[in-house]
C-alpha cells in the first residue's frame, strides 16, 4: 500500500495576530503535526540543540543552500540568515506527515512560489483595532514602530488573495479548531483520495 504524502500547512499572517500562540495551543490537540525546524547564522544559546531548535549553520553554509536552491525561504534579520530547509520538509511529508511553517507573509509568498501545493492560511485579526491594541499591549514598542508595523499589516492584510484560507483569530481555541477543520478537509479532497483507491482496484484485479 502507497504511503499518502503529508500536507505542507503555512500559517502566516500580521505581526501581532497571535501565530506563535496558536501554533502553541495546536500542539497537543495535533500531535502527529510536524513543526518545520528552521536553519540560522546565529550562534545556538544555552540549552538550544541543533537539529530541534534549530538547524546551526555557517554563513557560507546557508549561502551555499541559498545557491543550491536548498530553502523554501529565507530572509535576514540583525546580520544573521533564518530560513526554513527544503530537505527537511520534503523528507518529513514523504513519511506521510503533515509539516506546519509559522512564518511572516513575505516568507509564505517565497514558499508559495517554490511549493505551490502547500496548504496556505492567513490569520487574521477580527480587525485592525483589535490587532492594534494586541501591539500596543506589548508595552514594548513606541508610537513610531506601532504607526509602523500598522502600514505593514495594512500591506499583507492585502496579500491575503494569495492564500487558501482565512483563519480569523478572535480566539485561540477557536481558530486552532478551524485549522484542524482545514486539515481534516484537505486529507479527504478527491485529488488525494481517488490515486490510492486506483491503485487498490489494480492491486486486486
Amino acid at each position: 500500500m502507497t504511503q499518502d504524502k503529508g500536507l505542507l500547512l503555512v500559517l502566516s499572517g500580521p505581526s501581532g495576530v497571535g501565530k506563535g500562540t496558536v501554533c502553541a495551543a495546536l500542539r497537543p490537540q495535533m500531535r502527529d503535526l510536524v513543526y518545520s525546524v528552521s536553519a540560522t547564522t546565529r550562534a545556538p544559546r544555552q540549552g538550544e540543540i541543533d537539529g530541534v531548535n534549530y538547524f546551526f549553520k555557517s554563513r557560507d553554509e546557508f549561502e551555499s543552500m541559498i545557491e543550491h536552491d536548498q530553502m523554501l525561504e529565507w530572509a535576514e534579520y540583525v546580520g544573521n540568515f533564518y530560513g526554513t530547509p527544503r530537505q527537511f520538509v520534503e523528507e518529513t511529508l514523504e513519511q506521510g506527515k503533515d509539516v506546519i511553517l509559522e512564518i511572516e507573509v513575505q516568507g509564505a509568498l517565497q514558499v508559495k512560489e517554490k511549493f505551490p501545493e502547500g496548504i496556505f492560511i492567513f490569520l487574521a485579526p477580527p480587525d485592525l483595532k483589535e490587532l492594534h491594541s494586541r501591539i500596543t499591549g506589548r508595552g514594548t514598542e513606541t508610537e513610531d514602530s506601532i504607526r509602523n508595523r500598522m502600514l505593514v499589516a495594512r500591506a499583507e492584510i492585502e496579500l491575503m488573495d494569495y492564500y487558501n484560507y482565512v483563519v480569523v483569530n478572535d480566539e485561540v481555541e477557536k481558530a486552532c479548531e478551524r485549522i484542524q477543520a482545514i486539515v481534516v478537509a484537505e486529507h479527504l479532497k478527491k485529488e488525494r483520495q481517488i490515486a490510492k483507491y486506483r491503485n487498490w482496484i489494480e492491486e486486486v484485479f
